[in-house]
């Protein structure tokens, strides 16, 4: 057995002379456990709302998407492109248009993003489970077309969830110059008719923005005609999607970009990856003050011990060997504590998973969930875990040696 670790063993759960030396050494433990405990609940939050708002976009954004490195679209025939459309692990592949334009209903207006899409877009997405009203995913009906508007942006206009009248949707023209006698010439005009639906993805960035509707429409308002401005892909199930991403990367080449969901609204997740960062390091900083009472733990054990120590020197220890007892006693403190708090934080967020106790608003139905979401991820505990320890080791090494050094003389 080694022999300084038996030794800081016996002197961490042996009752000490002087009772103040339990107590800094209970409350050492419990310091670092509170501290572990809120490494993994904070964390397991911060990953709660990140997954959350993944499934907002889960259901409008594909799972790849191409989009043009220089300009804003490119031909639908490009060849890079239709290389793409027949690999194997393709299930679904939708051309897509989208630009800006103005909309107008009645007295009011709003610039939007017009999005036209092929008429397999609800087989790409979940569309179909964001969608509100009695009508369906319906994008045109022989010279007709629909336009499915985000629940903000009809708000905006004042629609409702069926508009009786059409949409009007205007977007500059691509060619000539401007009449400044009659502005209204600068610019194309169409209409779209309400399918019954809007949709709610619960996301302003869409839900205030955006509509949804036919590609042929989108081409002939924005006089882009065999053009579009993304290929969205879904996988067949069961596909490798790192493998099928990177072949689908290695056939664009440096004209395409290729984006899975999460780069696709990297803006948003990149965000939250600074916040989560940012509360990893301040708990940090709270763990290292509660390291500061191990080291008053130790300092008064190596005090109380002095006598014991003239005694293993006698028997024939080291003084390494006696130096490494009291490292081994910070170790064995922070190593406790990183279990124990690890254990308490996830038994906590299994009750906030199944219970829901911490909730965000008095009111039921105030938020798009009534709980705290949490998620516990693997890489997570395994960071926490890492972290006590190299925090606690570090935090007792100097003193340890500076005070084993002076008694030791």
């Amino acid at each position: 057995m080694n022999f300084p670790f038996y030794i800081a063993r016996r002197y961490l759960f042996s009752k000490k002379s002087t009772n103040a030396i339990n107590v800094i050494s209970a409350i050492s433990v419990v310091g670092v456990v509170v501290a572990t405990m809120a490494l993994v609940v904070t964390l397991s939050v911060f990953n709660g709302f990140h997954d959350l708002v993944a499934s907002f976009f889960t259901s409008f954004d594909p799972q790849l998407k191409v989009t043009p490195v220089r300009g804003k679209t490119v031909d639908t025939n490009d060849p890079a492109l239709m290389k793409i459309r027949q690999l194997a692990a393709i299930d679904v592949a939708t051309d897509c248009l989208e630009d800006q334009a103005l909309a107008a209903f009645g007295s009011r207006q709003a610039m939007v993003t017009v999005k036209g899409v092929d008429d397999n877009f609800d087989r790409l997405t979940h569309i179909n489970e964001i969608l509100i009203g009695d009508g369906e995913f319906q994008l045109h009906a022989a010279d007709m077309h629909y336009g499915i508007p985000g629940i903000r942006l009809a708000e905006k206009l004042g629609t409702g969830i069926t508009y009786e009248y059409p949409m009007t949707i205007y977007a500059p023209q691509r060619e000539g110059q401007l009449n400044m006698a009659d502005p209204t010439t600068g610019f194309r005009e169409d209409e779209l008719y309400s399918p019954g639906v809007l949709f709610c993805v619960r996301q302003a960035k869409y839900d205030k923005n955006y509509i949804i509707t036919s590609l042929e429409f989108a081409r002939n308002l924005f006089q882009q005609e065999d053009r579009i401005s993304s290929l969205e892909l879904r996988l067949k199930p069961g596909s490798n999607f790192d493998r099928v991403k990177a072949e689908i990367q290695q056939i664009a080449g440096d004209r395409f970009y290729v984006r899975d969901r999460f780069e696709q609204q990297d803006d948003t997740f990149k965000i939250m990856k600074i916040e989560k960062f940012i509360a990893y390091i301040f708990l940090t900083f709270i763990l290292m003050v509660a390291c500061f009472n191990i080291i008053g733990s130790l300092s008064m054990l190596i005090i109380e011990k002095k006598d014991d120590v003239v005694t293993l020197r006698n028997l024939g220890a080291s003084d390494h060997q006696i130096t490494r007892i009291f490292l081994f006693e910070g170790r064995l403190i922070s190593i406790i504590g990183a279990v124990v708090g690890i254990l308490l934080g996830l038994l906590l967020c299994w009750l906030q998973q199944t219970f829901g106790f911490v909730k965000l608003g008095s009111s039921s139905g105030s938020f798009v969930v009534n709980a705290y979401p949490v998620s516990v991820h693997p890489e997570d505990i395994v960071l926490v875990f890492v972290t006590v320890i190299l925090v606690g080791w570090l935090a007792v090494w100097y003193p340890v040696r500076y005070f084993s050094k002076r008694l030791l003389q």
